[in-house]
This record gives structure tokens, C-alpha cells and sequence, in this order.
């Protein structure tokens, strides 16, 4: 998995050269988390992205769809020189993901606080239709400001909703600011806990840990879960790590070189 992670963050360093666009550090954070998911824990099969018994994946935090176009790329849900064209005009690969824009991209997102209330709908649905199959969705810290966000986690709650699952990115970072500095997110695993839901502390770049956590879904308690991963905006490349002006800085051709010799790409 690590050698795959390396490659992905390799591939979004190139795209957000190539395409001038910024949200670079926000994918980096969490390209171990979708790793994990699309090659240890989905049950997924990339020549049947419809499949109807598939696991749903949502990437709430949609500024980051780099990482989710180039893992489903690596994935084989789609030949990987469509990356190429990310932001280009008239690609179907947009800075966010627009609906069914590429095999294996559930929702449109983008709009913070809206990938969890769908992502309940659906795993209502799947309750409704004795359907078996599980419901992941990933957030970012920020995305925890939004009233949206804790109205569908009393609701799962309430419902006990135990094949919907969230990971929040939580990089300790939002736009212009510290996530604990705008808003007093923390104790954030003990708040998941107090509405209801069963939650765990990870290292969201310690692959074992998120195959663990990930996988417990549907877990014992018949509670949804929620797994608050601690990781690093701009993870992988030292001079972007934990730096929030890459949220909207774009490397330079002498940056991406760097980047990836230190990824081991060059």
C-alpha cells in the first residue's frame, strides 16, 4: 500500500502543476485513507462500477478530487491518461467531482456538510432494499463546522445506522486557519461518541490502523462509526507538510521535480 500511496501523491503533484490548481495539500492528507479503502476494505469491482451490492464511497471533501480521480484511475475504474485532462475545458474530470463523471465517482461534491446526509440517505436505502452493502464516507475537519453534518449524525444515531461509516481527514487545518482555532472542534472522537456514534482515534497515515478501523463496519454495537484520523496537510513531501499556504499554492516545475524525488519518482 505504501508503494501505491507513493505513486497516487506522485500523480497529484503532477496534476496540480500541469492544471494550475491549488487544493494540493488537502489531497495529500488523504491519500492513505482512500488507499486503504479502495484496496483493503471496498467490496468493489472496477469493470462493475453500478454494481448494486457495491460498497458506496463518497469523497465529501471534494476540493481534494485529485485523490479520488487518481486512485480510481490506479484502481482501474478508468484508463489513467484521463488524468491528463483534469481541469482542462471540456474534461469530465473537474477541481470537484460532478455526478457520475467518471466510472466509480458516487456524488457531486464540493459544497462542504452534504457528502454524510447523503451518504445516510443511502444507507437508509440499503436498510429499505435488504441490501448488504456499507456506506463510506470521508470528511474533512473543517467540514465539521456545518450544522448539516451534526443534524444526519443524530439521525444515524437514532436509527443506528451501523453499515454507514465517516473518517474525517483531520489534518488540523481549514482554509485560512487552524480547524481548532475557527472552531472548537476538539475533543472531536469524545463529540462523535456523545451523539451517539462508535468512535475511534487513528493515524491516518498508519495503513494497518485504517484497515483495522475500516473494517470493523457493520460494527458489534450496531452504532454507525466514525474513525477521526489524525494526519498531515500535504503529507509525503517535507516542504508541504503541515504548510497551509499549499491549499491554494500551485507547484512550480522545480517543485514538482523535488516532490518527487523525494517520493522516489524522479
Amino acid at each position: 500500500m505504501d508503494e501505491t500511496a507513493r505513486r497516487i501523491r506522485g500523480r497529484l503533484v503532477d496534476m496540480s502543476h500541469r492544471a494550475k490548481t491549488p487544493h494540493l495539500a488537502s489531497a495529500l492528507s488523504c491519500v492513505d485513507i482512500l488507499v486503504a479503502a479502495y484496496w483493503g476494505v471496498l467490496r468493489i469491482d472496477p469493470a462493475l462500477p453500478q454494481d448494486p451490492d457495491r460498497d458506496r464511497f463518497i469523497l465529501s471533501k471534494g476540493h481534494a478530487a485529485t485523490a479520488l480521480y487518481a486512485t480510481l484511475a490506479q484502481r482501474g475504474f478508468f484508463d489513467p491518461a484521463l488524468l491528463d485532462s483534469f481541469a482542462a475545458d471540456g474534461s469530465p474530470l473537474a477541481e470537484h467531482p460532478a455526478p457520475r463523471c467518471a466510472p466509480g465517482v458516487e456524488l457531486a461534491t464540493g459544497s462542504l456538510g452534504h457528502g454524510l446526509p447523503v451518504g445516510l440517505g443511502i444507507a437508509l436505502g440499503c436498510r429499505l432494499l435488504h441490501r448488504s452493502y456499507r456506506v463510506f464516507v470521508v470528511m474533512s475537519d473543517g467540514e465539521c463546522n456545518e450544522g448539516s453534518v451534526w443534524e444526519a449524525a443524530l439521525l444515524a444515531a437514532a436509527h443506528r445506522l451501523d453499515r454507514l461509516c465517516i473518517v474525517i481527514d483531520y489534518n488540523k487545518w481549514q482554509a485560512t486557519a487552524r480547524s481548532n482555532e475557527t472552531m472548537a472542534l476538539s475533543p472531536l472522537r469524545e463529540k462523535w461518541q456523545a451523539f451517539g456514534w462508535e468512535a475511534v482515534e487513528v493515524d491516518g497515515h498508519d495503513p494497518a490502523a485504517l484497515l483495522e478501523a475500516m473494517g470493523g463496519v457493520p460494527h458489534p454495537s450496531g452504532r454507525p462509526r466514525a474513525i477521526v484520523a489524525h494526519t498531515v496537510k500535504g503529507k509525503g513531501v517535507s516542504f508541504m507538510e503541515d504548510d497551509n499556504n499549499w491549499h491554494y499554492r500551485v507547484p512550480t516545475a522545480e517543485e514538482v521535480r523535488r516532490a518527487k524525488e523525494e517520493l522516489g519518482l524522479a
